[in-house]
């Protein structure tokens, strides 16, 4: 009896060394991105914060730039450099072209039958196809350049009595009230008596969109809605389908009586297309499908340009020397006589370098999208498994030392001098519209908007912060969302500078 106890330990001892090996090899053959220790139901989401892209980008300093997290119960991968983008973003693509289920996307959109939300395969093509060919190609575009001229017009010209009075302008509403003027306009009509308040609607159900939802990352808690959104979500969701309703219906009606319009906006040309669209792709675009895609649409151009805008506003203002180079290639360029035109935008060099800086340092969506990983795959030696969430930080690749040489936080256009970066997502240390099939269509349109708003207000005005206020002083604070803008409004103090009227 005792020597067969004396064996005990060496047979445990054995076992141990056994199992260890074995969970090795398991190990080896399945290798997970490294992370942080994961708690019970809540995983990693106490990690994040109240600024997650900053977060993240701490965290990747540790684990690296391919680093695996648990959102409560959803696994994910965080991405944080170019090289780790391009293998998930082109080498890998189609594997992780799909989005992520989310509750905000289900109730706003329809069931995620707009085009930003839905899941990869035929219906997201046609959806993609139809957009880019019918709304957002470049002869479309074009066609309201008109409407974009008059309302950026009718902006300076209330800038003008400003300046004449000698009254500071809060240029973060100002300018979000002429975007959401002009891409109203563009996709619902001018005809907006206020019956249906679409704009509003669409910001409230934005922010709604961008708040923490804890039933998408511990989903047997969805049912009791802990923070009230699925029952804000459903109130905002029917609201927002009987404006847009509301507002096809009188288009339809318009149609029926043959009123023809000079320039037709989006509503119309989904309505003309709709049918000749089905026939020619062998598929249904439906009233639900257009209902989708006009909110996508407003929603996604609306916030983003403005939010760029009133970020190089104040990077301008700190930087005064930048603002004078700007000034002066649009004197050069455009003259003091006359007021920007879009045709002058490809011949401002530094405008565009201004813009790409001001997206770097500041990338609208930090976080991009969400993907999510349609199969498993192995990627630098890490199993991914499927339905795993990823998470692109193209906050955190803009200040990539290895990169971005010199000072990554300074606000410097220069860098893009000379330089073949594109906004496209070709270039992976430069992420501003995602990259890959999931890149923005809405490219151009966002763009051209955000070229001509800031040339024109930087062309026709100097601009200084309110008397006693130094540049050193302006508050530079984020809030969280969907987008990243500035917590603050911005007010400045404008003065005419063009010899014109």
């Amino acid at each position: 009896m005792l020597p067969f106890l004396l064996l005990l330990p060496l047979l445990f001892l054995l076992s141990a060394l056994f199992l260890s090996q074995c969970l090795r090899r398991l190990n080896s053959v399945r290798k997970q991105p490294p992370g942080p220790l994961a708690w019970p139901v809540i995983g990693n989401l106490h990690l994040l914060g109240t600024l997650p892209h900053r977060s993240l980008h701490s965290l990747a300093k540790r684990y690296g730039p391919i680093m695996s997290l648990r959102l409560g119960q959803v696994p994910a991968v965080v991405v944080s450099s170019p090289e780790a983008a391009e293998l998930f973003l082109k080498t890998h693509d189609v594997v992780f072209a799909s989005r992520p289920k989310s509750q905000s996307a289900e109730i706003l959109s329809y069931g995620s039958k707009g085009m930003i939300f839905s899941e990869y395969g035929p219906y997201w093509r046609n959806m993609r196809k139809l957009c880019t060919s019918h709304l957002l190609s470049a002869s479309k575009v074009d066609m309201f350049l008109p409407l974009r001229r008059e309302e950026l017009r009718r902006l300076v010209k209330s800038i003008e009595k400003s300046a004449e009075a000698r009254e500071a302008v809060d240029l973060t509403e100002e300018v979000g009230r002429l975007v959401e003027d002009i891409m109203y306009k563009m996709i619902f009509g001018s005809n907006n008596d206020g019956r249906c308040d679409v704009k509003g609607l669409v910001r409230e159900a934005l922010n709604l969109v961008g708040a923490f939802n804890i039933a998408d990352f511990v989903p047997f808690l969805a049912p009791l809605d802990i923070q009230g959104l699925t029952r804000r979500l459903l109130k905002i969701s029917k609201k927002i389908d009987e404006a847009i309703e509301t507002v096809i219906r009188e288009h339809e009606e318009a149609l029926l009586v043959g009123q023809n319009r000079e320039h037709k906006d989006f509503v119309y040309l989904l309505l003309s297309c709709m049918d000749t669209y089905n026939q020619q792709h062998n598929s249904v675009i439906d009233r639900t499908n257009t209902k989708a895609i006009l909110q996508d649409i407003f929603a996604g151009a609306s916030d983003t340009s403005a939010t760029v805008i009133m970020w190089a506003f104040p990077e301008l203002i700190r930087n005064p020397s930048v603002m004078e180079k700007l000034q002066l290639e649009l004197e050069n360029k455009v003259g003091t006589s006359k007021m920007v035109e879009e045709a002058d935008l490809p011949r401002l060099t530094y405008l565009d370098m201004v813009i790409k800086e001001t997206m770097r340092l500041h990338p609208v969506v930090p976080l991009l999208l969400p993907r999510v990983c349609r199969e498993d795959i192995t990627i630098n030696g890490y199993c991914i498994k499927k339905n795993t969430r990823i998470i692109v930080n193209a906050w955190s690749i803009g200040r990539d030392p290895k990169i971005w040489s010199h000072n990554v936080e300074l606000f410097c256009p220069e860098r893009f001098l000379d330089s073949n970066i594109d906004y496209r997502g070709y270039d992976f240390q430069f992420l501003p519209f995602g990259s890959g099939r999931r890149g923005c269509p809405g490219l151009q349109l966002g763009l051209i908007t955000v070229k001509l708003i800031l040339a024109q207000l930087v062309h026709c005005f100097n601009w200084k912060l309110p008397e006693g206020m130094s540049p050193d002083e302006l508050d530079m604070t984020e809030t969280f969302g969907l987008v990243v803008p500035r917590a603050n409004h911005l007010l400045a103090l404008p003065s005419y500078r063009l010899s014109i009227n």
